[in-house]
């Protein structure tokens, strides 16, 4: 049975590891509250503590607590139809941030287009979340898959494929125009069509 969007929560802000899918692949996902918990989520992936891990959040609200510096770029993006959607915004961070970012200097965030997704995240806050796959290896399409790929079993294992079967396209959204880090999901010729309607 599918857990619910409660039970998924509860079990993130109890401590828990959570392997789910999401609009891109499937992912794993942690509350950033939780030291214990986040690096034992760096030792499923078998991922070096030095990467740090990327952020979801269920909306642009929750952008603006993390202490993200909105750019041109940043809210281009966030107002286009790209989001909620398969793009990651990297961007830097003021002063004003939550305990869990101290010594990091930018963010890498995403607000997912899965309303079970987001639900989630309502519930708990942002969420660090990351690929489901072993640090080096390509994300496994089923969750049994990605699962049997890891070094543990994640605390829970919601069934299901992610949606894209690509990961997000990744934008620097700390210069104008931005610059691209990783292509996925959304094209480099989507991006810059919209940055150009305004100059």
């Amino acid at each position: 049975m599918t857990p619910s969007v409660i039970e998924i929560a509860d079990c993130l802000k109890g401590g828990g590891v959570v392997l789910l899918p999401t609009d891109t692949v499937l992912g794993l996902a942690v509350s950033p509250q939780f030291d214990a918990s986040v690096a034992q989520l760096y030792a499923l992936k078998d991922r070096p503590r030095e990467k740090n891990l990327p952020v979801m959040v269920a909306d642009a609200d929750q952008i603006e607590a993390l202490g993200a510096d909105l750019t041109k770029s940043a809210k281009r993006l966030i107002a286009s139809a790209f989001v909620p959607g398969a793009i990651t915004l990297v961007m830097e961070l003021g002063p004003d941030i939550p305990t869990w970012l101290s010594g990091r200097d930018e963010i890498a965030v995403r607000i997912p287009n899965d309303d079970r997704l987001r639900a989630v995240l309502r519930e708990t806050g942002p969420l660090l979340v990351t690929s489901a796959n072993r640090s080096g290896c390509d994300t496994p399409h089923t969750a049994q898959d990605a699962s049997a790929q890891l070094t543990a079993t994640p605390s829970m294992v919601v069934d299901g494929t992610g949606h894209a079967g690509a990961p997000s396209t990744i934008v620097n959204c700390r210069v104008w125009p931005p610059e691209f880090i990783r292509v996925g999901a959304v094209s480099t010729a989507q991006i810059m069509a919209l940055m150009e309607t305004e100059q």
